[in-house]
């Protein structure tokens, strides 16, 4: 097998797209989310950002050519590699905002450092989950339902990714709805333009034209004057910093499902190119993505990497390893080169949102798809810790932007609970859900499978795993700060004893129930 073929540069379009409107998104939410400065953008997260994309590719491309060579085929396609979505979001607003509006109430000096540095141990802790996690991920897989993994990565695709984006799809309507309307087009009613061109690519070029005619670009004035070349630089006494000042602990209860979900959907998507013909061994296609990921964070970037979903569309359209080549080479020009500010200048983020709000949409469907009909319940209750987190989030948005944190003014704490419980909402659940989210949707939907298919003794060791977890404090405990609700590890006793009651009903079930023919 060659290098390169001429589908290789298709897949190369396709496959940079995906990673660009990711870029963009990164550049866009640390600016306006976070309030990273210019220079520690594109001077220290870019450039590992450009590390880890050169890792992965390279590697897979490699890997392509050497299965080509075992195997004496010509057709092999490499696995698509990119910057985790997912994890993208999470990251942002479960443990980077979070650290900033806790430092901010500090009084620290520099809280946006101190997001940054959050990240890093994040992404570090994520990539060795999934680098060590390669060597147990079948055994892992096999343990835990399907519906359980799933619907907790669809609960945070749909509240965190497709909620939001749809709120600012129907705000820029003119941009937003012009450009969902192609993607909805091409990648539901599987419609292909004229030519070749990728759905993506015709959304985006629209989008940008029409966001410039709208006033909504540019989103800035004019790239940053200190957006030139920079070379990726070693950040250990950063990490090194974060680790001393607990971020790692903190961030406990997001880091380990985050890195789990990432390890198991990477051997999903694994398995998805297997049934295509390309069988890739599993423990180095998931340490090369770990390895990644590790090197994300040694070098200044708080975004996990993942083998994407997708490899059977790459190999349709003919891609084979000289496509993951070109992705490592465009980026690290891109990214190195300071050249992502301009196109972040001319290109908002709004111009490619409806892709993202398509992942979020197929992330979402894929839990019902492909779980059994059978656990549809599990995926929904899976569902409901992450809409809850994303609601608490809003609420204490709406609570910022009425002045609430802020210097002299209101301040978060118990008044609010009582605030709230006069119009019959009831904000302690979902401040208490919020905390740990991902680790309860997780043990709530498995736990959901266990009843479904009768197996009560197995229901009550996932639900006391729940009570455990709440009796560390890793899950439901919190505690105010000046402008946010933050984990707190210490026991959460209510709940801790909650779940040990229930998991005591399923135990007891046994003795004190009966099957029934129908629905009661």
């Amino acid at each position: 097998m060659r290098w390169m073929v001429r589908g290789d540069i298709d897949g190369f379009f396709g496959l940079a797209l995906d990673n660009l409107v990711q870029l963009l998104l990164i550049d866009a939410l640390c600016r306006h989310v976070l309030g990273f400065p210019a220079d520690l953008i594109y001077s220290q997260v870019l450039p590992g950002v450009a590390v880890s994309l050169v890792i992965g590719n390279l590697f897979y491309s490699w890997q392509a050519m050497r299965l080509a060579k075992e195997t004496g085929r010509h057709d092999v396609c490499a696995l698509p590699y990119g910057i985790n979505t997912v994890s993208l979001f999470g990251h942002v607003f479960l443990v980077m905002l979070p650290a900033k509006l806790a430092a901010s109430a500090a009084g620290a000096s520099d809280p946006a450092r101190v997001a940054w540095q959050a990240g890093l141990v994040a992404c570090l802790g994520s990539g060795l989950i999934e680098f060590g996690g390669s060597f147990v991920a079948e055994r892992l897989r096999r343990v835990t339902p399907r519906a359980a993994l799933l619907s907790t990565l669809a609960g945070i695709a749909l509240a965190f990714i497709s909620l939001g984006f749809l709120f600012r799809t129907f705000a820029r309507p003119v941009v937003g709805m012009s450009t969902l309307g192609i993607v909805l087009l091409t990648y539901f009613g599987r419609a292909r333009f004229r030519g070749g061109l990728p759905g993506g690519l015709v959304a985006v070029v629209l989008g940008t034209l029409l966001a410039w005619l709208t006033g909504v670009a540019p989103v800035q004035s004019a790239p940053p004057a200190d957006a030139g070349f920079c070379a990726p630089v070693p950040v250990l006494g950063e990490l090194v910093r974060a680790m001393a000042a607990g971020h790692f602990v903190t961030y406990l209860s997001v880091i380990v499902p985050m890195g789990l979900f990432n390890l198991v959907g990477s051997l999903q998507n694994i398995e998805s190119a297997a049934a295509s013909g390309d069988r890739y061994r599993t423990a180095p296609s998931l340490a090369a993505n770990g390895i990644g990921t590790i090197a994300a964070a040694l070098f200044g970037s708080c975004f996990p990497t993942t083998i994407y979903i997708g490899h059977p569309g790459w190999k349709a359209l003919g891609a084979r390893a000289g496509y993951s080549v070109l992705n490592a080479v465009f980026f690290t020009v891109v990214l190195l080169s300071g050249t992502l500010a301009y196109i972040a200048w001319a290109v908002p983020v709004d111009a490619g949102m409806a892709i993202v709000l398509w992942i979020g949409i197929v992330i979402a469907a894929q839990a019902f798809q492909a779980t059994p009909r059978e656990h549809a319940p599990a995926v929904v209750v899976g569902l409901l810790p992450g809409v809850a987190a994303w609601g608490a989030l809003m609420a204490k948005a709406g609570l910022r932007a009425a002045g609430y944190g802020d210097q002299g003014g209101p301040q978060f704490g118990e008044s609010l609970v009582a605030a709230f419980a006069k119009t019959d909402t009831w904000i302690h659940g979902a401040f208490a859900l919020e905390q740990g989210f991902i680790l309860t949707s997780m043990l709530l939907s498995a736990m959901t499978v266990a009843i479904i298919e009768r197996k009560f003794l197995a229901a009550a060791a996932w639900i006391w795993t729940a009570a455990v977890l709440s009796a560390l404090g890793l899950i439901h405990s919190y505690r105010f700060t000046g402008g946010d609700t933050a984990l707190w590890i210490h026991p959460a006793w209510p709940w801790a004893t909650g779940y040990a009651i229930m998991g005591a009903v399923f135990v007891l079930a046994r003795w004190l129930t009966v099957e029934s023919e129908g629905h009661p």
